[in-house]
């Protein structure tokens, strides 16, 4: 004979409106299933009634939760109420960086086996370099604005001639395309080359020798990436690039792109 437990029951509020729906309550209505709830689902389907019931409940803010009668809150509060970690907004990650290097490294990989039938090339090294070259541009060129107001915190070359600030994305993602395809090494190297060690000197006296806490624009400019070793590796991973690049396309290393 088998027996069954009543579920738990919880009642939540959210807007579901022809035009809008919350995308917090699809997610603390989620969360509460996940953790053996019978959720009763309460449709606020009108700006109106929205605007009613956080008066009746003195709220600002919908979804709201209630467990056995008691208010819980809203999808963070949800969260909490079930020890579960909220992140904050303000706080600084290095999971952005950690992300784009990853994927970065599997997509050399990927590009490396496609074309020589094996990831493990020096061509994949130069590709991973290349490629986060352009990713981080991308980021960057999604808001020049931003990044620039950022940028000049720490950028020696930027605070002496601020068209700088502004010219960096694109430099530095016209030099990790050109170094993709491996053309006019003659425009890719030096640009790297300078935008690296301008970069890394900044950072370095920034951080290191100033001890300044700033974030890095290295992500874009609305990152809370700390500013200091990600920042500092990016730009002599285009140091490295730069000069690897000028060894080989002297001759000095035959057969870069061989197989490891």
């Amino acid at each position: 004979m088998s027996s069954t437990s009543e579920p738990r029951r919880a009642t939540l509020y959210r807007m579901v409106m022809d035009t809008h729906v919350c995308p917090y309550g699809l997610k603390a209505k989620d969360l509460l299933r996940r953790q053996g709830y019978a959720v009763e689902d309460k449709w606020l389907t009108s700006r109106e009634a929205t605007d009613a019931f956080k008066a009746e409940h003195g709220v600002k803010t919908t979804p709201q939760t209630f467990i056995d009668g008691e208010r819980i809150g809203g999808y963070d509060d949800v969260r909490r109420h079930f020890g579960k970690a909220v992140a904050d907004p303000n706080a600084t990650s290095y999971k952005p960086v950690i992300a784009l290097f990853s994927m970065t490294a599997l997509m050399a990989l990927a590009a490396s086996y496609a074309v020589y039938g094996t990831p493990l090339t020096l061509r994949a090294a130069e590709w991973f370099i290349a490629f986060s070259m352009v990713v981080l541009a991308l980021l960057k060129l999604q808001n020049v604005e931003s990044f620039a107001t950022m940028f000049l915190n720490y950028d020696l070359l930027a605070k002496r001639w601020v068209p700088y600030s502004y010219i960096y994305p694109f430099a530095e993602g016209l030099a990790g395309v050109l170094m993709i395809a491996g053309a006019l090494n003659w425009l890719s190297i030096p640009v790297a080359l300078l935008i690296g060690t301008v970069g890394a000197v900044s950072v370095f006296k920034a951080v290191y020798i100033d001890k300044r806490e700033l974030k890095c624009a290295c992500v874009g400019g609305s990152s809370n990436v700390p500013l200091g070793f990600v920042s500092l590796t990016e730009n002599l991973m285009m140091v490295a690039m730069a000069v690897w690049m000028a060894v080989a396309a002297s001759g000095v290393w035959a057969g870069a792109t061989h197989v490891m």
